[in-house]
């Protein structure tokens, strides 16, 4: 997509972080939103300074919106279709993380995470794509994936599974869409650290999914937090998409290194290693051409 201006976009997720930067940026390129999330209050927020910025004749709708809820998302559909008159760009942006070892995650917490990190995307892709498909134009798909999709870490297996599977369910989307002849374009966007509050997640979970904390899961928390203090501007991460929209970019790296990063993967998979082993860890034997992790 070349053009923006006079277009629809719809951002889940837009309370904060880079949902609310999504909103910013694709109002000063004269679109109209609607914009969704659990957050009424930071979702009025959001609302207010992309009505400041708006570059246009645009409007911005909101909608409290739970993305593992496929109703509610459906919902969200209707509105998009029935109040904004089309729907070009669909940013499927919620996400919610949760650190800890893989054997301390119980059911809930997988269901929190996978309810909002994948069934979201899968909800969005459900409600979304057929009736922009249906308007033969333009359009584009841009969901959120994470760098955690790409590279597994310690003390984040849950979060990990579900950014992994969302990157394959962009990737096979990308795949059907080409398939088909349709004009939708996607994007797997997999930021690394960025100044959000997603390190904060627990402020959305629902009542009947909340867990106690555990020290593991505290440890994670701490990590994120520090990386997250060096992280790039969720502004930054914007235009970042609205460039892979404009190129049709399916993948998108926030950080340079990612890409090293990526092909040392690759090679120490394709050599039978384990990647991102950390120091010290016992792990299967290294052959002597083999190169450290990431």
């Amino acid at each position: 997509m070349r053009e923006l201006s006079g277009r629809a976009a719809v951002v889940t997720g837009a309370a904060s972080g880079i949902g609310r930067a999504l909103a910013l940026r694709f109002a000063a390129e004269g679109m109209s939103l609607m914009l969704a999330d659990v957050d009424p209050g930071g979702l009025a927020e959001t609302a207010a300074l992309a009505e400041k910025a708006l570059a246009g004749p645009g409007e911005v709708l909101t909608q409290v919106t739970d993305v593992s809820d496929a109703a509610a998302v459906r919902h969200l559909a209707d509105r998009s279709f029935g109040e904004l008159g089309a729907v070009h760009v669909l940013c499927n942006n919620a996400g919610v993380y949760q650190g800890g070892h893989l054997w301390t995650r119980t059911p809930e917490d997988f269901a929190w995470l996978l309810g909002v990190n994948l069934w979201g995307v899968l909800h969005g892709v459900h409600a979304f794509v057929p009736r922009m498909m249906a308007q033969d134009t333009e359009g584009h798909i841009v969901n959120t994936v994470s760098v955690a999709g790409l590279f597994a870490a310690p003390r984040a297996g849950g979060y990990a599974i579900t950014k992994y599977a969302a990157l394959a369910a962009s990737q096979s989307l990308a795949q059907d869409l080409a398939t088909v002849g349709s004009k939708l374009r996607v994007t797997a966007l997999c930021p690394g650290a960025v100044r959000t509050r997603i390190n904060d997640s627990g402020r959305s979970r629902p009542a009947d999914l909340v867990a106690t904390p555990t020290d593991d899961e505290l440890a994670a928390r701490e990590a994120v937090d520090a990386s997250m203090a060096r992280g790039v501007e969720p502004a930054e991460v914007a235009d970042l998409v609205v460039r892979a929209i404009h190129e049709e970019r399916f993948l998108v790296l926030t950080h340079p290194e990612f890409a090293g990063r990526l092909r040392r993967q690759t090679e120490l998979l394709l050599a039978g290693d384990l990647p991102g082993a950390t120091s010290g860890a016992r792990g299967p034997a290294r052959s002597p051409r083999s190169r450290a992790g990431d």
